[in-house]
């Protein structure tokens, strides 16, 4: 049989970090964003304040997470949103 302390190692049957989902989290919503229009319209601008918003309150929420090394990726990861914005809009 299988014992008890395999299945307590594993929190919630998955070990994937809240910075990484974090992450990957940023790079589905953007990506669906760009595809929208070629314009900037109001509801571009709401759902990027409303993920804004999302984003301070999950690093808020799950702080102890965040160490050096977590926050540079998420810097990195935010300078790449950025590149893929501007990527999108050219057309490429």
């Amino acid at each position: 049989m299988i014992s008890d302390d395999i299945f307590k190692r594993r929190r919630n049957h998955n070990n994937t970090p809240k910075p990484v989902l974090l992450i990957i989290t940023n790079y589905i919503v953007c990506c669906a964003l760009f595809t929208l229009d070629n314009k900037i319209n109001w509801f571009f601008g709401l759902t990027l304040i409303l993920f804004a918003i999302y984003n301070y309150f999950n690093i808020r929420r799950n702080r102890e997470d965040y160490n050096k090394v977590n926050i540079i990726a998420y810097i990195i990861s935010l300078l790449g949103l950025v590149a893929l914005y501007f990527l999108a809009r050219k057309g490429l």
